[in-house]
């Protein structure tokens, strides 16, 4: 499939982004700019920008354009139906700790097909509210292959591009279907230490697995939300 040109040039950017031309605050070029850098039209700039803004890349800022994102913004675990953007239902989160390896608990060890005694790479974020209290907090997996090939997963650093493109780059793998299986149980102690609620709370669990064009998983997440915050809607054709 060809790309567009727009696409190229916001690829470029993300590139420069990742790389710290642009660190956290700095400004872009602007429409205008990129134009004539590229030969394009303004219209094609413009769109090359949006495409980072829809991700959360870019904010707009009055009187100076669009600038790198300051505060990294991530969504929950699931929900990663086609065509939606990385933005969709981002928040602001923090991580937890540093990436470490670790033996996945068992329903995600047979998500990622990962034989008991192996360990993953496992990244965790807590997603917070407008006021900072948690939303929600989120472990993520990746199973040895997809680690060991996307050493930048290993960084406490946030990813500008995205954690999904970043490993299609250094793979060449991208997920094309997403299980996502929600059950309710308790949250555990560390649970509970995380979302700022009592130990016992109820919590809706969301396992969320990506799969590539082979059925080879590329990650498993396990977002857990208390259960006064969770809330599931759907809508659909009767």
């Amino acid at each position: 499939m060809a790309v567009l040109k727009y696409e190229e040039i916001a690829e470029s950017l993300r590139a420069r982004i990742a790389a710290g031309e642009y660190a956290p605050g700095a400004t872009i070029p602007s429409g205008r700019d990129l134009a004539e850098q590229w030969g394009v039209s303004r219209a094609t700039a413009i769109k090359a920008v949006d495409v980072l803004r829809n991700d959360g890349v870019v904010v707009a800022k009055q009187g100076t354009g669009f600038v790198v994102t300051e505060t990294p913004v991530a969504r929950p675990a699931g929900a990663r139906r086609a065509g939606s953007a990385r933005i969709l239902g981002g928040m602001p989160f923090l991580r937890i700790g540093t990436p470490d390896w670790a033996e996945p608990p068992t329903r995600v060890a047979n998500a990622l097909g990962i034989s008991s005694g192996v360990q993953a790479l496992r990244r965790i974020r807590v997603l917070q509210l407008p006021d900072g209290t948690p939303n929600s907090c989120v472990e993520a997996w990746f199973p040895p292959e997809i680690a060991e090939a996307s050493p930048r997963l290993a960084d406490t650093a946030p990813i500008a591009e995205g954690t999904t493109r970043y490993v299609r780059r250094q793979t060449g793998r991208f997920p094309v279907e997403g299980v996502d299986i929600t059950t309710v149980r308790l949250a555990t102690e560390t649970e509970a230490g995380r979302l700022q609620v009592a130990p016992g709370t109820a919590v809706a669990v969301l396992l969320h697995t990506a799969y590539d064009e082979d059925g080879r998983p590329l990650v498993c997440e396990e977002g857990v939300t208390p259960s006064s915050l969770f809330e599931q809607v759907d809508t659909y054709a009767m």
